[in-house]
């Protein structure tokens, strides 16, 4: 059975591929991995080395903490702190120029009814 911990880097490591907007292939490929390996890391099934989990860093272009924000609570909660449809509409939004990205928001922002 995973530890926790793992599945938290796991589950970290899936969300800042989809935040990225990448396939599997295309991270194995930047931390010189086959992808069947990054879905053992996704999901915990093995443990990410130091150097390994370094290399992924890079290749999503975040500090190796990032896997580990929220750790303290590991033990109840190892899903991915946001899923899949926020990590999308967040991914979409980075993708807007900067001087529309305002008028998104205040978009957002007024159709919320609170």
């Amino acid at each position: 059975m995973p530890h926790p911990i793992d599945k938290l880097v796991g589950s970290r490591i899936r969300q800042g591929r989809w935040l990225r907007g990448i396939t599997q292939q295309q991270l194995g490929d930047a931390a010189g991995c086959k992808f069947q390996q990054i879905q053992k890391y996704e999901t915990g099934a093995n443990r990410v080395s130091a150097s390994r989990l370094w290399d992924i860093a890079q290749a999503l272009d975040l500090p190796v903490t990032y896997f580990y924000d929220n750790g303290e609570q590991a033990t109840s909660q190892a899903e991915p702190v946001i899923d899949r449809e926020t990590a999308e509409l967040l991914r979409a939004i980075l993708a807007v120029p900067d001087d529309k990205r305002q008028a998104v928001l205040e978009l957002v922002r007024s159709m919320n009814p609170a």
